[in-house]
């Protein structure tokens, strides 16, 4: 009796393990110079395995990626994991000559990080110049084995890349510019999955279509990957209800338009509900806000956040953070001549948005605005037009972080700063070594 109560005992751990396995994924990108047709004429841009938009990597949640990105193009390229947290493995975050030296012409650099507490879609890109107009794919973050979506599960799940085409070379298209001291050309046409649709393709050939059955419900992974736009994606006669946004889940609430700045994703359930026939995603220019997260333990109003908090290093855009401190950052956007969102990016960590506004911030009234409940949860923040925002987070995550705005042209002209924050107490608080192929300068 008592063996088979061990016997039963083993097996039910060998069960659980099993189904909580991680997995170590391994892929290797080559950075090269391929011939891609679009709007009726061919043209060499840089590809990553030769595919435009780059391979789709689809993980689950606690598993590890190792990328070997071989570079066979002419630029130097780094990739940067967008939105993953990059805990202690600061090495692999990617933007070029912060957190590492570019590689170069044929160089190769191996990225590894375990992907922990997060899921949805997330996306790679490069972080170099203006590659990242054709170095981009999805990153599709699944939960564990023995964890199901906090939702019905779909029928079907498909990655959907909203990105712009330029008949020009990006990398040209932005060196012009910066000869000139002139705003950069823009782009010719918007695409969905590397192809810009039936309005602009010469044979009906250059066009995305994806197929589904009349009642299906289908995960749609919506990703910004537009260089300088903000979007905005509907579905005709369809309305979408959102369940993630920066591989954060949020409170499903349902919409019939989504605006999507660049750099963030939106995961979407749809009920394919019509009459079978041809339904378009038509992206444009628009502004509105995403609601807030479900309620979830947020503690920070406890803690003393006070710009004491800030080192500023002199002479740089650098500041020091104490590890586990608690980080308010006011983004007060003073522009005048651009007539759209600053959508801010920070590397390394997911923050809290706990208000925003037009005109000046004002720390005394605008202070009773902020959601300390349940604030939404993001990795990029749409910084309205002669407004402001405001996010928290805590300074758990070593290193150098990259805090930018993710309109390429703006990052060219300035519009970055970071963070450098400090190892904690031990091993497990502090930034691991470098590894010995990390790019030299």
């Amino acid at each position: 009796m008592a063996s088979s109560g061990l016997l039963l005992f083993l097996g039910c751990l060998a069960s659980a393990l099993l189904a909580g396995a991680t997995k170590v994924h391994h892929h290797e990108f080559i950075v090269q110079e391929t011939p891609v047709k679009r709007l009726c004429e061919e043209h060499n841009i840089i590809t990553v395995n030769g595919q435009f938009p780059g391979p789709t990597l689809e993980v689950r949640e606690g598993d590890t990626l190792v990328v070997n990105v071989v570079n066979q193009a002419q630029y130097n390229v780094t990739i940067h994991w967008h939105g993953i947290r990059q805990f202690r493995t600061g090495w692999a975050d990617g933007p070029e000559f912060v957190t590492q030296c570019p590689i170069k012409p044929g160089g190769s650099y191996k990225y590894r990080f375990t992907i922990e507490g997060q899921e949805g879609t997330l996306w790679w890109h490069a972080h170099s110049s203006w590659l990242r107009a054709t170095v981009y794919g999805a990153l599709i973050i699944r939960p564990r084995e023995d964890k199901p979506y906090p939702f019905d599960k779909p029928a079907r799940e498909v990655p959907i890349l909203l990105g712009e085409w330029w008949n020009a070379n990006p990398v040209e298209v932005i060196r012009e510019a910066q000869r000139t001291g002139g705003a950069p050309n823009v782009s010719d046409a918007f695409t969905v999955n590397g192809q810009p649709g039936d309005l602009y393709n010469c044979s009906r050939q250059d066009t995305t279509a994806i197929s589904v059955k009349p009642g299906e419900t289908a995960l749609l992974r919506f990703i910004n990957s537009a260089l300088n736009h903000e979007l905005f994606v509907s579905i005709a006669s369809h309305k979408m209800t959102v369940v993630g946004v920066d591989a954060s889940y949020t409170k499903p609430f349902v919409t019939s338009v989504l605006m999507i700045a660049p750099g963030q994703t939106t995961d979407v359930l749809v009920t394919m509900d019509q009459a079978p026939t041809r339904y378009y995603d038509m992206p444009g220019v628009y502004t509105t806000d995403f609601p807030a997260n479900p309620p979830v333990q947020f503690d920070y109003t406890a803690q003393n956040v006070s710009q004491s908090l800030w080192q500023p290093i002199p002479a740089t855009k650098l500041y020091k953070l104490r590890f586990g401190s608690v980080v308010q950052v006011v983004l007060q956007d003073t522009s005048i001549v651009t007539p759209e969102n600053h959508p801010i990016h920070l590397h390394g960590y997911d923050f809290y948005i706990l208000a925003e506004g037009f005109g000046n911030y004002d720390a005394e009234k605008d202070a009773a605005k902020f959601n300390l409940e349940n604030p939404p949860q993001r990795n990029t923040v749409a910084v309205p037009v002669n407004g402001w925002a405001v996010i928290r987070f805590r300074a758990d995550n070593p290193g150098v972080w990259l805090m930018h705005c993710h309109l390429d042209v703006h990052i060219t002209w300035g519009l970055a700063m970071a963070f450098l924050v400090e190892d904690g107490y031990g091993e497990l608080q502090s930034l691991e070594a470098p590894p010995v192929d990390l790019p030299m300068c």
